[in-house]
């Protein structure tokens, strides 16, 4: 009832769309100024709200591209193009980090969306979905989104000490290989669709 190839794909393409290390900071200049009690809470309110659309395209996925007759290799290039502005952006840099603001509750946007449950990581989900065949390989896509998103509460939870550990050196140092492996990710998803579309032609 598990396929750990399904969920490591999965879980490794979503951890370096979502990023945790380099949400660390975000989170932090977001919640700067508040009680502890406080950032606590809307680290957990934040991945609440990106599990929610996540989980809400994973499960209407098929039926939005119908609607909208999209099709699946259409997609599929379409999102690689948007992993690839996300991967360059993690390997450039993050000049347009979004600054605190105390009068409104950030941990649903712009943290839960759309930092966390962006385009990315939404078209990553429905592609796994689509994908996945059998009993086994859905529970594995389930698990390594669940799994993903408890990495992402335990790093805005611990955020303070995290920092702490590998300093803004080490975040930059993640961020760039992240950006690197996505870009990778991002071209392979561009051929695939490609493909799909030769091979149905």
């Amino acid at each position: 009832m598990f396929d750990f190839a399904v969920f490591g794909s999965l879980f490794l393409t979503l951890f370096v769309i979502m990023d945790p290390p380099g949400i660390t900071p975000i989170f932090l200049a977001l919640t700067s100024g508040r009680p502890a009690k406080v950032q606590r809470r809307m680290a957990w309110q934040a991945v609440c709200v990106a599990f929610g659309v996540i989980a809400v395209f994973g499960i209407c996925g098929q039926q939005i591209l119908d609607y909208l007759h999209v099709s699946v290799p259409a997609l599929m290039i379409a999102g690689g193009l948007l992993l690839l502005l996300i991967a360059l952006d993690l390997l450039t840099g993050k000049n347009d980090e979004p600054k605190q603001t105390k009068d409104v509750n950030v941990a649903l946007v712009p943290l839960g969306m759309p930092l966390l449950a962006g385009p990315g990581a939404i078209v990553s989900v429905i592609l796994a979905v689509q994908k996945a065949d059998g009993v086994a390989a859905q529970v594995s896509v389930w698990l390594a989104i669940v799994a993903m998103h408890l990495v992402l509460w335990t790093a805005m939870r611990y955020s303070l000490v995290i920092i702490r550990v590998i300093k803004d050196g080490g975040v930059v140092l993640v961020t760039r290989l992240a950006g690197m492996m996505l870009s990778a990710i991002a071209v392979q998803q561009i051929i695939n669709g490609v493909l799909q579309v030769i091979h149905s032609a």
